[in-house]
């Protein structure tokens, strides 16, 4: 079994990226700097489409993915990444998706759970009230990402 990580800066904060095995099995915000291992190919892959995605040029991931969760999470995180670039589900729509429209609360456990984040598009689950609600970076950067979506155009370095 093969592991590599490595911390990268962007436009919304710093994000610490792992594969295993070919696999990207993390995609998470973090504040520290300390493991810059030498980033593998699909890391470095990983985040030439993260800068992509942050300038405007891309609107989806073509990355091979493994996040690690309950069956139930992985049904939610293969879910989420059917909903469009630009558009935003609420957690009431996509529990309803799942064939499940009374697990609104589960849906939103499992999407704050994200191995992966904008790879697998976490940020583009509001609440009902049209309110963007909590997120890993923070709601100002949910916004910022939501805004990119919506808008077009980039994200400023921070």
């Amino acid at each position: 079994m093969t592991t590599s990580s490595v911390t990268i800066k962007t436009p919304i904060g710093r994000l610490s990226l792992s594969e295993r095995d070919g696999f990207i099995i993390q995609c998470q915000f973090t504040k520290d700097l300390s493991h810059y291992d030498k980033a593998s190919s699909l890391l470095n892959t990983a985040r030439h489409q993260l800068d992509e995605y942050f300038s405007g040029q891309r609107t989806d991931f073509d990355l091979p993915i493994l996040p690690s969760g309950t069956p139930f999470q992985g049904s939610v995180w293969d879910t989420l990444q059917t909903i469009p670039y630009g558009d935003q589900w609420s957690y009431q729509e996509l529990a309803h998706e799942l064939g499940n429209p009374k697990a609104a609360r589960a849906v939103g456990s499992a999407n704050a759970q994200n191995p992966i984040c904008i790879i697998i598009p976490c940020h583009r689950v509001i609440r009902a009230s049209g309110d963007p609600g909590k997120y890993a970076g923070g709601e100002d950067v949910k916004v910022k990402l939501l805004d990119l979506e919506q808008k077009g155009g980039s994200i400023a370095a921070a």
